[in-house]
């Protein structure tokens, strides 16, 4: 199945990378879900006044505390917060510094965490889709490659740019194996807005490099297609950017995208996004192709 651009940890190995699991922990934070973000933010917190309940169970000086660990978690708690109730409070000099200690901890970890979650929920994100498969049909004549995007969101994408890529395996003339991008020219690739839908589409033409290509050379050559999107998101006025790949099965020969819109007895255009992801055989009578490019 076609998957998003972030490669996943089980194809590939990397080594001579220093370990530093800390070094990207802003963009680890951004990059996951709300609600893990959340949870790392309260686990935080929870951490932190517990490792000050620790510190005020072991020194104690904290009037009224019955020497628990639990009363010692729940000052830390209102310490932290400047709850204050008034029921416990510091009755040693090391108790107060203590607290001191936790009130600027306490005001760090406010701060940091405000800057966080606004960062987290200002940071502009697409809904662009991308069909589950690319496909390969003739269209006017010429095999074309067709990939259906388009915005879930009711807004529009001002201005979107694809591109595409194709990268396989190659050798040169020494005999030197490398993977190698092409980048693959489009009838279209600017577009003045992205709403529902919008069919990419690139003619292989004998300058193309999928020019004379079948499903097992693609497998041969271990190809893969990229394609990412990039445009400003009209509501909030940032850049927004998308992609996805597609492997050697995800690109198939001989069909064509399912077509989504049609015409109404009423005379307006109906836009049928269940077939958003649908494939059609193409009709092979239109077939008229070297037969190296016919679906196999």
């Amino acid at each position: 199945m076609s998957s998003p651009l972030q490669p996943s940890s089980d194809e590939f190995e990397l080594e001579g990378v220093p370990r530093t699991p800390f070094a990207d922990a802003y963009h680890i934070f951004l990059r996951a879900p709300l609600w893990l973000s959340i949870v790392m933010i309260v686990g935080f917190y929870l951490l932190v006044n517990a490792a000050f309940a620790v510190l005020f169970w072991l020194t104690g000086g904290i009037a009224h505390a019955s020497g628990s660990f639990v009363d010692a978690f729940f000052f830390s708690v209102q310490t932290m917060g400047t709850i204050g109730y008034g029921s416990m409070y510091p009755e040693t000099p090391l108790a107060h510094a203590l607290v001191t200690a936790e009130a600027v901890a306490g005001l760090l970890i406010t701060a940091i965490s405000t800057g966080l979650v606004f960062a987290k929920i200002s940071l502009p994100g697409a809904r662009i889709q991308f069909s589950e498969k690319a496909t390969i049909s003739p269209m006017n004549g010429l095999p074309t490659l067709q990939i259906r995007v388009g915005n879930q969101r009711a807004n529009m994408v001002v201005e979107p740019e694809i591109r595409l890529v194709l990268t396989r395996f190659e050798r040169t003339t020494e005999g030197v194996a490398f993977y190698r991008m092409h980048d693959l020219k489009l009838e279209r690739g600017r577009s003045p807005t992205l709403t529902r839908t919008w069919t990419v589409l690139h003619r292989i033409t004998p300058e193309s490099p999928l020019w004379g290509a079948s499903q097992a050379s693609l497998k041969e050559s271990e190809s893969e297609l990229v394609a990412t999107v990039t445009g400003t998101d009209d509501t909030t006025l940032q850049p927004v950017h998308a992609g996805i790949r597609y492997s050697d099965d995800d690109i198939v020969f001989g069909m064509r995208p399912t077509d989504v819109l049609s015409m109404l007895p009423n005379g307006r255009l109906l836009v049928d996004l269940r077939n958003f992801h649908g494939i059609t055989p193409a009709d092979p009578v239109v077939w008229e192709l070297p037969e190296s490019i016919l679906h196999e």
